[in-house]
């Protein structure tokens, strides 16, 4: 058969053969994800690659006169994707029969054993791989690649050491397989990885090329170390090969030169009678492997390998005898032998006869060949075993300690700066341990200096912010009583409070939130308020006053924080006051003999976020004896540890126990109930209150009950503007 077709029916075989694997891994894995992975389950997939290697082993493929497989992707496959158990148990089964059908069977008796050894192992390495190398994850598409090839060049290499005996058939068989083997058992081993992470729902982890920043320092080492052995390996083979081939050559060379000796020596013992030398090539003098040849000069020759053969010689085989006759030893391709090369040495006997010894270059190059293949079979392995070991090596003495001190590192950038790196494990890595240790003491006393400077400028601006808040309550006038307070979140904080009279019988009250906390807060919160107290004593009223001061802290707000109002214009002779609330929360007023409830009241936006906002404005009255209270967001969502609010709700049951007693008193025990409600709960909010009583002119308690003795509803209009 044409051995080009040979070559395509070989090719298409094994191609179904490895997509039968692939196949076969999927549907096991599909099942591995859906079961609890007990030993039974474990126990079942090795059994499953078992019956798959024996498969193999009877169902081979046939090329020439070898037998081709891809039993070991059975248990590897077992091993690396679903558990160490099933790569050893598949390994074993598939092994185990492979050598008792070679030695009792008699199939395959040739390789039986390295044979079965490599089934074997193939299983022991993807259960020691997966226990020590992956760690029970699933390996790459690349590193199954090599490891189905690796394991092939010592299935290879092994028929090369379990047949020293007959090394010539060893070779035969490694040269015939060893492509086909390799190539398919590694291909079809990585497919069989990237249907598994498909199934898996996992990455291959193969890119061409990933951005520096996120290749490990280890992989660097390796892509490194693997372009140096693999150029090392090159390099010595390429170096082997051409001192064999030279080897070869000149050994052969001086073998048929000595043949050609002999020859002469016949001839001359023969009184040089070409006939007399032509019979006793014929009939006696034969040696092995080598074509002797007695040429006429003109049409014909007599070959003795083994007995005598007439063959025609042509013209150019004519030409090639006649130019190197009495010469060195040549190459050539002779047609009488089909064309195929050989070695000849050529000696002119008379003017009609030439002797010429040759020898085929096949067997010429056939020690060199086999050595070659072993070389490089063990070559590829012992250079294996060098990259893992310095792998190892520099993952152990480098990598993990560069490791440690990043693990370190990270929990110092955290904040942790009370870590101390200690990694000594060599001179260098006790240098950086030390340097890392002495900056982070040195940082540490950094941030310690910068700390107590900001608990400094914290205290100044808590002191500044508490010293611009009214803390005067009695204005020597006995129509009113006002109490208020301030608790910030923080040092500093975002609400204020404020009171002032614009002329002797007004008085404006105001309350305010801030977004955000801290400084800048502050600093927002400052300008609020100057604007405010500016625009008040300017006869705004609460409408107009507002949107004035929208205008000015919407300009050059790049930091778009925005602020809640409420504010209220009391006239003190007639009660009457003037409110407007810029999203602020709902003021409470209590009516003399009543209850604590709020006032709904329309809300405009916060001021700061946009200009041009409308302001509502509304009005309350006051009869002498009811109660004001104003406060910020920070009571009713006060939080506890169960995290809970305060809520509005709880603020209006405790005010209502408190209608008798003084603003300040109920202040004080308003701001006690909320804080007892927090308990260990760290307070996240600014909590600021007013609380306002009006007596009327005089300082009259009067009485706002009708005369059936109940109280008066306030009178709540909204104002036009």
């Amino acid at each position: 058969m044409d051995p080009q077709i040979t070559f395509l029916k070989m090719m298409l075989k094994m191609s179904a053969a490895t997509l039968l694997y692939i196949v076969l891994t999927a549907l096991a894995f599909y099942l591995w994800q859906k079961s609890r992975k007990t030993t039974g389950t474990k126990i079942a997939i090795g059994l499953f690659y078992g019956l798959c290697s024996i498969a193999s082993n009877h169902l081979g493929i046939d090329y020439g006169m070898m037998m081709l497989n891809v039993r070991d992707i059975g248990p590897l496959a077992a091993g690396l994707f679903f558990s160490p158990l099933s790569g050893v148990l598949a390994g074993t089964i598939g092994g185990l029969e492979r050598y008792l059908i070679g030695e009792y069977a008699g199939i395959g008796t040739f390789t039986h054993v390295a044979c079965g050894l490599s089934t074997f192992l193939a299983g022991l390495l993807s259960a020691v791989m997966h226990r020590k190398i992956y760690r029970g994850q699933r390996p790459s598409v690349i590193h199954c690649l090599l490891t189905g090839s690796l394991m092939e060049v010592f299935h290879m290499y092994s028929i090369l050491l379990t047949r020293r005996d007959e090394m010539s058939q060893a070779y035969f068989v490694v040269r015939e397989c060893s492509a086909p083997m390799i190539l398919f058992n590694a291909i079809g081993l990585a497919l069989c990885s990237a249907v598994v992470m498909k199934i898996a729902g996992e990455q291959s982890g193969f890119r061409l090329r990933k951005p520096s920043a996120q290749v490990p320092l280890f992989n660097y080492f390796q892509r490194w170390l693997l372009a140096g052995i693999l150029l090392l390996f090159m390099l010595s083979s390429l170096v082997s090969f051409a001192f064999q081939t030279r080897i070869s050559l000149e050994n052969e060379e001086v073998d048929l030169q000595t043949t050609m000796r002999v020859c002469l020596g016949f001839y001359e013992e023969h009184d040089e009678d070409t006939t007399l030398f032509r019979r006793q090539l014929e009939n006696q003098f034969v040696i092995m492997d080598e074509q002797i040849m007695l040429i006429d000069g003109k049409t014909s020759v007599y070959s003795s390998p083994l007995e005598p053969v007439q063959r025609a010689l042509s013209g150019a085989d004519m030409q090639l005898v006649r130019k190197n006759a009495g010469k060195d030893c040549f190459q050539a391709r002779l047609d009488c032998y089909y064309g195929f090369p050989f070695l000849c040495c050529v000696e002119r006997l008379d003017d009609q006869y030439y002797v010429m010894v040759c020898r085929d270059l096949d067997t010429v190059y056939l020690e060199r060949d086999s050595q070659l293949y072993e070389n490089a079979f063990s070559s590829i392995l012992i250079f294996t075993i060098l990259f893992l070991l310095i792998s190892w090596l520099v993952d152990y003495i480098v990598v993990r300690n560069v490791k440690e001190v990043n693990r370190a590192l990270n929990r110092i950038t955290n904040g942790k700066l009370d870590e101390v790196v200690d990694v000594r494990r060599s001179v260098e890595f006790s240098k950086l341990s030390d340097h890392i240790n002495a900056t982070v003491a040195a940082l540490r006393g950094y941030i310690d200096q910068a700390k107590k400077r900001m608990a400094a400028d914290l205290k100044m601006a808590a002191a500044i912010q508490e010293s611009a808040l009214p803390h005067i309550f009695t204005f020597g006038r006995n129509e009113f009583e006002i109490y208020a307070l301030m608790n910030p979140a923080k040092e500093v904080g975002g609400d204020f409070y404020d009171f002032f009279f614009v002329n002797a019988d007004t008085m404006v009250l105001v309350i305010a939130d801030v977004s955000g906390k801290s400084i800048p807060a502050a600093l927002f919160m400052m300008r609020a308020k100057t604007s405010i107290k500016t625009f008040a004593r300017s006869g705004n009223g609460p409408a107009e006053l507002l949107g004035n001061v929208n205008r000015v802290l919407c300009e050059e707000n790049q930091a778009n924080m925005f602020i809640t109002v409420w504010i209220g214009i009391i006239d003190l002779p007639t009660g009457r006051m003037r409110c407007a609330n810029a999203g602020h929360e709902y003021p409470v007023v209590m009516p003399i003999g009543g209850e604590y409830s709020f006032v709904k009241d329309r809300h405009s936006l916060a001021l700061g976020i946009m200009a041009g906002i409308p302001i509502t404005e509304y009005e309350l009255t006051l009869r002498p004896g009811d109660r004001l209270f104003v406060y910020t967001d920070g009571v009713p969502e006060a939080i506890n540890e169960q995290k809970e609010a305060y809520g509005p709700e709880r603020m209006l049951a405790k005010l209502n126990t408190l209608r008798n007693a003084g603003e300040k008193e109920t202040l004080t025990a308003l701001r006690e109930d909320v804080r007892a409600f927090e308990g260990a709960e760290e307070q996240f909010d600014d909590i600021t209150m007013i609380g306002f009583t009006y007596f009327g002119p005089g300082g009259s308690h009067g009485n706002a009950a009708d005369a059936d003795g109940k109280p008066q509803e306030q009178g709540i209009t909204e104002n036009s503007k």
